[in-house]
């Protein structure tokens, strides 16, 4: 050898490190509540709880929305993602979410890439009520390209409202989605290439967008429309509708022996799914334990309730339907 390696030759940068770290101190500082202690930068971040009662965790990802994030060279609103596949499965236990923390895998660390990721994960923990408590970001030149990378996120909250059994003939509301959410992207990609559709061109059903900027529509974050419904009514369950749609997630909330009905005819499919459906000849089945069609919360709540959820939806500009109801017959039915 000419001259003594240093680990920058094998591809990692220890000072590029630093600087992502100084620019996302001030973005985990919008995030912070009362009970954090310290800041980024530490071997752990604190968060002070005295408060009894139980705690809730959840780690999840965003899948290969990550790869049309790359291909168009966005990565503000990826972050968001993340930290609603999280928190929207804490708030469908019935928790508050308290704290996140990220993980960040790349080729290689580009600041300017990893501050614009930590605005978006930032944005989501402020409309959730949650603080950025900390992270990590990982320079692995042999595992990922130089321009890839991966997210994980891992959040803990605190279970705020006990959820009764859900009883037959309970209504199920459907809160709407903003799209595709996380979920189904290798299906939506894989349809992207058979049919050499462009990243960067405009389609009918993608309106004003381009189809990589529709598809990076962030999920919603259902945190506080759910805790208002807690403060006002009596909720029986809810789903979160990912990775297996409807027919997958909303038996989770369901007793055993319980199934429901869904009236497909009651809700609005956006647009952009039915085209998707139609450029890939999906059948009607896979699109609905693939995709959540649109709804990405279902709420189980007493008959008499169906029109307080609807106002408090309408309240946050959601658009929400009743959509089925519960009966006692295992599975979901779809009519």
């Amino acid at each position: 050898m000419s001259k003594p390696l240093t680990y920058r030759d094998a591809g990692v940068d220890i000072g590029r490190g630093a600087e992502a770290v100084r620019r996302i101190k001030p973005l985990a500082a919008l995030t912070y509540r009362a009970e954090v202690t310290g800041e980024i930068g530490g071997f752990s971040g604190g968060f002070h709880w005295a408060q009894p009662g139980t705690l809730l965790a959840g780690a999840d990802g965003v899948g290969s929305k990550l790869l049309v994030a790359q291909a168009m060279g966005r990565h503000d609103t990826i972050g968001i993602d993340l930290v609603a596949m999280n928190v929207n499965d804490i708030a469908a236990s019935g928790g508050q979410p308290l704290f996140f923390l990220d993980y960040i895998a790349i080729g290689r660390l580009d600041p300017d890439l990893v501050e614009q990721i930590v605005t978006g994960v930032a944005r989501g923990c402020q409309e959730s009520g949650c603080a950025l408590l900390g992270g990590e970001t990982a320079e692995m030149p042999d595992i990922y390209s130089v321009d890839g990378y991966d997210l994980a996120g891992f959040c803990v909250g605190q279970k705020s409202v006990s959820l009764p059994s859900p009883e037959l003939g309970d209504r199920i509301i459907g809160l709407a989605s903003s799209g595709f959410h996380s979920n189904g992207y290798a299906l939506l990609r894989h349809i992207v290439a058979v049919q050499h559709l462009d990243w960067h061109a405009h389609y009918p059903a993608t309106g004003s967008q381009t189809l990589g900027d529709a598809l990076l529509t962030p999920t919603v974050i259902y945190v506080k429309v759910l805790q208002e419904l807690w403060k006002r009514i009596t909720v029986h369950g809810m789903a979160h509708i990912t990775g297996g749609g409807i027919v997958e997630n909303l038996p989770r909330t369901l007793q055993r022996g319980q199934g429901a009905i869904i009236d497909r005819s009651r809700w609005e499919v956006p647009a952009i799914v039915h085209w998707f459906q139609e450029m890939g000849q999906i059948s009607d089945s896979e699109m609905f334990r693939t995709f959540n069609m649109g709804l990405g919360m279902m709420v189980v709540v007493p008959p008499e309730a169906v029109m307080d959820v609807l106002q408090v939806a309408r309240g946050f500009s959601l658009n929400a339907w009743d959509v089925g109801e519960v009966v006692d017959a295992p599975g979901v039915v779809l009519t």
